[in-house]
């Protein structure tokens, strides 16, 4: 490949690796971020899953109808409490498939098993929450609250475990 000029020449061969480590940096410090976030986002939600679990009596018009229509009824009727901590989980729905991204892009095989790990337990948590709403029984919020543990320790590895790439 001819190059025209000396500038051009310079510019290629010095700054592409340089640009790389760079890329990768703002990559692996974006991953770090989400996860912190997300980390922040599982302990409200633990929070508020206590709160919930202690002090709110789901409504018993609220229970046997599946899943879905549970899902909804929580979303638009009170308590709040209930939905605000209904929404959230939808919400860390969203934050993980982020974080996820961030890993595939990164290209960090450590940070990509343990974002889809949280991915997964995120999703298996709003599926136990439902049936918990749908049914009331127990074993649904013991579920809720162990996969919430797991995402919450998978996203913390990946702050913890994913070390910044540092700029040469």
């Amino acid at each position: 490949m001819p190059m025209h000029n000396a500038d051009e020449a310079i510019s290629s061969d010095l700054t592409a690796p340089h640009a790389d480590t760079a890329r990768r940096a703002r990559r692996i410090a974006g991953l770090r971020g989400n996860s912190l976030g997300i980390s922040l986002m599982l302990i409200a939600e633990y929070l508020l899953g206590i709160g919930v679990n202690l002090y709110v009596h789901v409504p018993v018009a609220g229970r046997g109808n599946g899943i879905a229509s549970a899902l909804g009824r929580v979303l638009t009727s009170q308590p709040v409490v209930l939905a605000v901590h209904a929404g959230l989980g939808l919400l860390l729905l969203v934050a993980a498939a982020n974080v996820l991204t961030r890993a595939i892009r990164a290209r960090h095989r450590f940070a990509i098993a343990a974002s889809v790990t949280g991915l997964l337990a995120i999703g298996g948590a709003a599926v136990s929450g439902a049936s918990f709403v749908s049914d009331g029984k127990a074993g649904a919020s013991m579920a809720m609250a162990v996969l919430t543990g797991i995402a919450l320790v998978c996203y913390l590895g990946n702050l913890f475990g994913v070390r910044p790439t540092a700029p040469r």
